[in-house]
């Protein structure tokens, strides 16, 4: 056993995307000696990298990757990658314009392998971490023979998917709940696992596969997540109705039957960022691709884009019209402890609130450079929360940030119309002062 772990510390470890999964692996794997080429195609964020300033926020991202850089050769060259024993694809796979997911950035990755790494005389093993549809793994093997020019031999292909948690990235990447391992060749998937297993000392459960089924199981998870998330606002929707009934107390009933669990029953805005929307997109357009009808899959996806038309009619149906009223957003990130403002539900709302014509003024305390690029100056920004709910007719609380649950009455008294409409019920038993609505809650106080 022990020959094995100084075995596998020594051995390279290639990286190819230096986004969210691929950075926070590299670091991870840094952490515990391993010698990690870490390979992405923008010039810009591998100058950051190798700066010590993390292309994006997550927490203790920088710490880790301070500490960790002398393990890390960061570069934009694939020709790096042939001396490494293991290469994880880690690249993007967003949704195109026609809904279908875009494998474009994992079919060039694919060409660069053949063309740059297997000229040499190495054998790596290639794992595929990358969020696909089935069959992805089999198609990206054929486009990786086809420029290499050879067939059969000298590479494997493993699917390897992640279950990373924006915000908690480092945590989920040093303790993930499960290792699903997909693909066909015994001795590469023993290579992966022998890794693994030197990686996480302690006991990861491990399940064996094949890549289609791997490539699935992760949109199977995201996907029920999102249902979690659709039908606890949808419950939330519905205790609005009703006198005294309570979403939180619903969500903590339901919760504790083992059968459901606790976990993404937080009703809100709605769920965004880089996962859910898009994976349970991609598998709706998958079943109709393949004749089945994702009834299921649509519904939960209507239930979440209802939620930011349903904030907006809550804005519309309490101010005295809507001409030049000033509406102050606090929190754009999808979640807290998070830059990232894909699919986030507040700027759903915004783009909702400026075509109405109405002044927006919006804080976060990590997310508004990243806000800017989609805005401009089409709406204002500050760094001050109370500069942000000053002289505002309404106030929306759409990020659950540290914060923002510190606020008060006293924070709220330069408003000029106090209308607040709490979508997380920060603030449900605290006295305020004017309309107050806590989504989920039939608790509009005035």
């Amino acid at each position: 056993m022990n020959h094995i772990i100084i075995k596998m510390s020594k051995m390279k470890i290639g990286i190819i995307g230096a986004g969210f999964v691929g950075l926070s692996f590299a670091v991870v794997l840094a952490q515990k000696d391993f010698h990690v080429i870490l390979i992405d195609k923008d010039v810009r964020k591998i100058k950051k990298i190798k700066e010590n300033e993390p292309p994006f926020f997550e927490p203790k991202l920088s710490s880790y990757l301070s500490k960790s850089l002398k393990m890390i050769e960061s570069s934009s060259n694939f020709e790096l990658l042939k001396k490494c024993d293991i290469i994880f694809i880690t690249v993007g796979t967003p949704i195109g314009k026609n809904g279908m997911i875009d494998l474009n950035n994992v079919i060039q990755v694919g060409k660069e392998i053949g063309k740059k790494v297997l000229q040499s005389n190495s054998k790596p093993v290639i794992v595929l971490k990358s969020t696909v549809i089935p069959g992805t793994s089999q198609k990206i093997l054929k486009v990786i023979e086809n420029s290499w020019n050879k067939v059969g031999k000298g590479f494997s292909l493993v699917t390897n998917l992640e279950f990373l948690r924006e915000g908690k990235a480092i945590e989920d990447t040093k303790n993930p709940h499960i290792l699903v391992i997909g693909g066909k060749d015994g001795i590469a998937n023993k290579k992966v696992v022998n890794f693994y297993q030197n990686v996480y000392k302690q006991k990861i459960p491990i399940f064996l596969t094949n890549h289609e089924t791997a490539e699935l199981i992760k949109y199977a998870n995201n996907s029920f997540l999102a249902t979690k998330i659709s039908f606890i606002n949808q419950m939330a929707n519905i205790c609005e109705n009703i006198p005294s009934a309570s979403v939180d107390d619903i969500a903590k009933a339901i919760g504790i039957d083992p059968r459901i669990g606790k976990r993404f029953l937080n009703a809100g805005p709605g769920y965004g960022g880089s996962c859910l929307p898009k994976d349970l997109q991609a598998l709706i357009s998958y079943s109709e691709k393949l004749g089945e009808l994702p009834s299921l899959l649509k519904a939960v996806q209507k239930t979440n884009d209802y939620q930011v038309s349903k904030i907006f009619n809550l804005v519309k149906k309490n101010l005295n019209g809507l001409n030049k009223k000033k509406i102050s957003i606090l929190g754009l990130s999808f979640k807290e402890n998070s830059d990232d403002i894909r699919e986030s539900v507040s700027i759903k709302l915004i783009k909702k609130l400026i075509h109405e014509k109405l002044n927006v003024m919006v804080h976060d305390p990590m997310a508004i450079q990243n806000t800017m690029k989609i805005f401009g100056d089409k709406i204002l920004y500050s760094n001050v929360i109370d500069e942000v709910i000053s002289n505002s007719d309404c106030l929306i609380i759409m990020t659950p940030w540290n914060e923002y649950k510190k606020l008060n009455s006293t924070n709220f008294q330069k408003m000029k119309n106090k209308l607040i409409i709490d979508t997380r019920r920060l603030f449900k038993n605290r006295k305020i002062e004017g309309k107050y609505f806590a989504v989920g809650m039939n608790l509009m106080k005035e």
